[in-house]
């Protein structure tokens, strides 16, 4: 007889707008055959300690009563959740760590947050460098599904590493691993607990391991949420093939697929031409057909060449002497009104006698629509105090609520004396704005009809189609 071991969710919600007290659901694993659906296997795979607090309640209630942006996260995600659970088995690290894009991108690779954030995995640029992405004129590796997962779990591995604490790691991934340790140094030094739940932490981080505890509970139990989560085949969804310099167009054409797809899976490129020898990705069925087409293929494989602006060239001139649009030009090339072109400025010119044709505005994005939100978040207030007669160690810490060990560690502290100038660090809310995207969400009905056609139209679940440009913190 099978192994069986339960596996118990977070509590179900039946109704979002009413919270019953009841007993989870248990599920039953069966663990001596692999599951047909890769959300059971994500289950299986389950090994974080759950956190329990109101905070993981409000975000399951906000996640529930938005079944839509569920659903579109969800079909995002079929192109990608594969590898990334492949991996994280790899390296026998949580499962549940496969949901996180969810919370940092709805898994659009194309996502770019304010702090200049990008890809699934939301990395800023120098922490990207730091774990070998590399970001230049034609590639970002950020946008890279297969490097950029490689970068994230190994960061996570190290955050894990670090503290011994899956959601101490997770706070220092979103908030740095040097402020998460700053305040955990802050509450041992005044005898607090230093779990996640017990430090004082910007708003955006409190409620970061609270989302992906809700998405886990929500997931682990769909019904309970009235959620429809469609089964996930598991089973590798893309390969990676070398090829040479190619226009991302004739690829997509050799592999008989549409270019959006091909841009889903390969979201790193800058430019319209996959250069430099990167990795061409391929739905797993495609790349035999894209082999044996780029076989028989006898034109050139690239219809575009770089070019270095030189003294007296005009954009104009140029775009006619090459039998492009200037506004196609410009598109291509990233140019905008605000761009200085100028002599030794690189740009991409198409070959003469070739029909060289830009790529669908999913890969450059319009800038979202956005509206403003009011938020609070934390800082560090510098103040100088200035010591009175009469006043001692003890009632300034008590004062500005701070502790004597940390008013000694701020000043070089001797034979305290009136007129003296201390250094008090505080910590304090205050009040900022942040522009956040605006989602048309389609209903489940109209997502549902749009999933059959595109099914029907090519024998797979096209979800690059749905992909938009999304801030980080869109959810």
């Amino acid at each position: 007889m099978a192994n069986r071991v339960p596996v118990v969710p977070g509590p179900p919600i039946v109704d979002v707008r009413e919270i019953k007290d009841e007993l989870p659901i248990v599920r039953m694993i069966d663990l001596t055959t692999p599951p047909d659906d890769l959300w059971d296997r994500i289950r299986n795979g389950f090994a974080m300690p759950n956190l329990s607090t109101p905070l993981v309640l409000d975000r399951q209630i906000w996640y529930a009563s938005r079944p839509s942006g569920i659903q579109r996260m969800v079909e995002r995600s079929r192109l990608y959740l594969y590898h990334i659970v492949d991996e994280l088995e790899k390296r026998g690290m949580p499962t549940e760590l496969a949901l996180l894009p969810m919370v940092e991108s709805a898994f659009n690779p194309m996502a770019l947050s304010s702090a200049r954030a990008s890809g699934l995995w939301q990395f800023i640029p120098s922490t990207g460098k730091s774990y070998n992405l590399k970001q230049n004129w034609w590639y970002d590796a950020r946008r890279d599904i297969v490097a950029s997962t490689t970068a994230a779990l190994d960061y996570l591995q190290f955050l894990y590493e670090m503290h011994g604490d899956w959601h101490l790691a997770l706070a220092s991934y979103n908030w740095g691993e040097n402020a998460v340790a700053r305040a955990i140094e802050r509450n041992r030094t005044r005898g607090l607990p230093t779990d996640y739940a017990s430090l004082t932490m910007p708003q955006e981080t409190r409620y970061y391991v609270p989302k992906l505890q809700a998405l886990k509970n929500i997931l682990a139990n769909p019904e309970a949420f009235r959620i429809n989560l469609d089964p996930i085949p598991n089973e590798p969804y893309f390969v990676t093939v070398r090829t040479k310099d190619i226009d991302i167009r004739l690829a997509a054409r050799l592999a008989e697929m549409p270019v959006e797809e091909l841009l889903a899976l390969n979201p790193a490129h800058n430019r319209p031409v996959i250069s430099q020898g990167e990795w061409l990705v391929l739905p797993a069925d495609r790349a035999g057909i894209f082999r044996t087409n780029l076989e028989s293929h006898s034109k050139p494989l690239v219809s575009w060449q770089p070019y270095t602006l030189k003294k007296g060239d005009r954009l104009e001139k140029l775009a006619a002497d090459h039998g492009i649009a200037l506004a196609k030009l410009r598109q291509v090339n990233s140019i905008s009104a605000k761009t200085k072109v100028g002599p030794g400025f690189q740009l991409l010119l198409p070959l003469k006698g070739t029909t060289a044709e830009p790529l669908p505005t999913m890969f450059s994005p319009p800038a979202a629509q956005e509206r403003t939100v009011r938020e609070t978040r934390t800082i560090t207030r510098q103040v100088t105090h200035i010591v009175s007669r009469g006043e001692t160690l003890a009632s300034i810490a008590e004062h500005y609520k701070v502790s004597l060990e940390d008013l000694k560690r701020w000043n070089r502290i001797g034979r305290l004396s009136a007129g003296q100038k201390l250094t008090v660090e505080q910590q304090v809310t205050v009040p900022t704005l942040r522009k956040v995207p605006v989602h048309k969400a389609a209903s489940r009905k109209t997502a549902s009809k749009k999933q059959t056609k595109a099914t029907r139209a090519s024998g797979r679940v096209i979800a690059a189609a749905k992909i938009r440009p999304a801030s980080k913190a869109a959810n």
